[in-house]
C-alpha cells in the first residue's frame, strides 16, 4: 500500500531559516517515524552539521528524544531521533450534531484525556461551558511546565451548522445563536490559548493524514461518515483546504434519493438516516452512540444502511475522481470497525459495477483513526501551527520553492 518517496529535498542551509528547518525535520519525523540524523540530513538535502545542530536544539527544548542505538550494521551504531510525546500538547473540541468531545492530545497524536457531552442538538452556551470545565479538569493534575507546553485549542465544527436545523429537529430560535458566533471571542472569555477553527470533516482528514493512512499514502480522497457524511482531500501528503477552508465538501455531492429525487450525499449516506430507521422500528437510536464497538443489536438496519450508503458513496467516489484522479479513497466514520469494514467492501463492490469509462478506479481503504478522528484533527491544528510545516515537505511545489 505504501507509495513513500524516499527523498523530500526540501531543506535550506542558509542562516536565518532555522525555524523552517526545525519544522521540516519535525514534520519528517512525524511522517516517517524515528530516523537517524544522518538519514534525515540526506533526505532533506541538508548538511549533517546543520541537522546535528538543529536536533540538539530540539532535544534541549524537549520536542525530540533519542531512541535506542540501531546495531548490526557496519560502522558506528546510528541513533534514531523520535518525537517526544510530552514535548507539546493541545486541546481539541469536536462539535457534533449529537455530541461534543474535548480531548487533550500530545505531540504524537495520542489522546491523554477525553470527555464527551451528549445532546439532542448543539447549543453554544452549553458547549463552551463544557469546554471550560474540561480544560480546568484536564489541567488540574498537570505540572506548570506541562501546562506551558499546551499550544492552543482546535475547534472542529460543521460549517454553517444552523443550516442543518431541520435534519436535527431543533427549534429555529435556538439555532440562531450560531449564525454570528465567533469561536475565538467565546473561548477568550475563559482561556488565553490561541484558537484554530476547522471544518469537522476536514479535521478528520487532518487526523487521518497525520496519524493514519497518510503515513503511507500521498494522495487520497477521504470520506468520514458521522451524523452527516463529509470529507477531505489530501494531495502531496498535505490536506488541501481550499480558498474557503471547505474543500472536499463531499457531503454536498449530488446523489439520488430512494424516491428518485435529486439529493445531496449527506441525505443519502449519513448516519442520521440509520437513526431514523431504528426509531421507526420503535427502538432507541441513541444506543448507537453508547457503544461504538458493537451495533449487533441493530444488525438488520445497519446492513440495509450499509447497502444504500455504499452505493451512493461509490458514485460520489467516481465524481471526485473525475475532478482529481485520486489513486486511493479512504473511508472512516463514527461507527464500529465491523461496520467500517462492511462499508469499505460495499463501496469497492459498487465501484466495480459502475460505468467508469474515462476514469481510473481508485483503491478503497479503511481509515485507521476511527470515531476520534475529528477531535484528534482539531487538536492537530495548534500543533501544526507551532511545530510542523503547513505544506508537506514531500510536495514538489515546496521542493521547487526551496531549491
Amino acid at each position: 500500500m505504501k507509495d513513500m518517496k524516499p527523498n523530500v529535498g526540501a531543506g535550506v542551509n542558509q542562516s536565518g531559516l532555522r525555524d523552517f528547518n526545525e519544522r521540516l525535520l519535525l514534520t519528517m519525523i512525524q511522517k516517517l517515524g524515528p530516523r537517524p540524523g544522518s538519514e534525515l540530513a540526506r533526505q532533506a538535502n541538508l548538511s549533517a552539521q546543520t541537522v546535528s545542530v538543529i536536533l540538539r536544539g530540539l532535544e534541549q527544548e524537549g520536542l525530540v528524544r533519542k531512541g535506542e542505538p540501531m546495531r548490526g550494521r557496519v560502522g558506528k551504531p546510528s541513533v534514531p531521533i523520535a518525537l517526544n510525546p510530552d514535548g507539546a500538547y493541545s486541546f481539541g473540541l469536536k462539535i457534533g450534531r449529537r455530541s461534543s468531545e474535548v480531548a487533550l492530545v500530545d505531540l504524537m497524536g495520542n489522546i491523554r484525556a477525553q470527555e464527551r457531552l451528549k445532546y439532542p442538538y448543539p447549543l453554544p452556551d452549553r458547549i463552551f461551558g463544557f469546554l471550560k470545565d474540561c480544560i480546568a479538569q484536564m489541567t488540574a493534575d498537570m505540572a506548570p511546565a506541562q501546562i506551558d507546553r499546551i499550544g492552543g485549542i482546535g475547534v472542529a465544527t460543521p460549517f454553517q451548522i444552523w443550516e442543518w436545523r431541520e435534519s436535527l429537529d431543533a427549534p429555529a430560535k435556538d439555532f440562531e445563536a450560531w449564525i454570528d458566533l465567533d469561536f475565538a471571542t467565546e473561548i477568550e472569555r475563559f482561556s488565553h490559548l490561541p484558537v484554530h477553527v476547522v471544518n469537522d470533516a476536514t479535521a478528520a482528514c487532518h487526523a487521518e493524514n497525520a496519524v493514519g493512512v497518510g503515513r503511507d499514502l500521498s494522495d487520497f480522497v477521504h470520506f468520514f461518515v458521522g451524523t452527516f457524511i463529509g470529507g477531505g482531500i489530501v494531495l502531496n501528503r498535505a490536506v488541501y483546504e481550499g480558498s474557503f477552508g471547505n474543500a472536499g465538501a463531499l457531503g454536498s455531492i449530488p446523489s439520488m434519493g430512494a424516491d428518485g429525487e435529486s439529493r445531496q450525499l449527506l441525505h443519502t449516506a449519513s448516519l442520521f438516516l440509520l437513526e431514523k430507521e431504528i426509531a421507526a422500528k420503535g427502538a432507541d437510536p441513541k444506543a448507537l452512540y453508547r457503544d461504538l464497538n458493537d451495533w449487533s443489536e441493530h444488525t438488520a438496519e445497519v446492513d440495509a444502511w450499509v447497502d444504500r450508503a455504499g452505493a451512493e458513496i461509490a458514485a460520489a467516489v467516481l465524481s471526485a475522481c473525475a475532478i482529481i484522479d485520486f489513486p486511493h479513497v479512504v473511508i472512516d466514520g463514527a461507527f464500529p470497525r465491523t461496520v467500517r469494514a462492511a462499508l469499505v467492501d460495499r463501496v469497492a463492490a459498487e465501484l466495480a459495477k459502475l460505468d467508469s469509462r474515462g476514469l481510473i478506479v481508485p483503491q478503497v481503504h479503511a481509515g485507521r483513526v476511527g470515531p476520534n478522528a475529528r477531535v484528534k484533527g482539531a487538536a492537530f491544528g495548534p500543533l501544526q501551527a507551532q511545530h510542523f510545516l503547513q505544506q508537506s515537505p514531500f510536495s514538489p511545489a515546496l521542493q521547487d520553492a526551496t531549491a
